[in-house]
């Protein structure tokens, strides 16, 4: 649910391109009922913008970034030294070698300012938006009950599976 006034997590892209596969995980966050913002801003082209979001977001009650970044995808690791927050790296499929650039330049931080970082384009994107609702469960009895019940539901969905013929 796109909620600028009260989010939980903030997912920031380099560009708006990347919502093609964002959406995936805004569409995991309202499925597991977290409220969240998004904005554009590249870590090369506005990084202002990208360092104000991230120094801002704690106080708007943002609990946890979420980063997607195709190419150099610097954007993830200029977040993380703006905020003690914790960042979750979307590498994005681009331009160059399929997507491997991204993820190299999201998984390879100092040491020191850690990026968690996740696959490439969807599987990431909802990757990550689980893994917000793991890091907000730690604190609140709520978002673990809904983390078990998302669980319990995937544990379901294979069990039942059927091949027809």
């Amino acid at each position: 649910m796109l909620n600028e006034k009260n989010p939980e997590v903030l997912i920031i892209m380099g560009s708006k391109s990347d919502w093609e596969t964002m959406q995936h995980c805004a569409k995991t966050l309202d499925n597991l009922g977290i409220a969240y913002d998004r904005a554009i801003a590249s870590a090369h082209r506005t990084p202002a913008k990208a360092e104000e979001l991230a120094r801002t977001a704690e106080g708007r009650g943002v609990k946890v970034i979420i980063a997607a970044a195709g190419g150099a995808a610097h954007l993830a690791g200029v977040l993380a030294s703006q905020t003690h927050l914790p960042i979750l790296g979307v590498p994005m499929k681009g331009w160059a070698l399929d997507g491997l650039d991204s993820l190299l330049s999201t998984v390879q931080m100092p040491r020191g300012v850690p990026v968690m970082t996740f696959a490439i384009g969807k599987a990431g994107a909802v990757n990550a938006a689980v893994a917000a609702l793991q890091i907000l469960a730690l604190s609140n009895a709520d978002r673990r009950k809904t983390l078990i019940e998302f669980r319990e539901r995937q544990t379901q969905e294979v069990l039942s599976a059927k091949f027809e013929d």
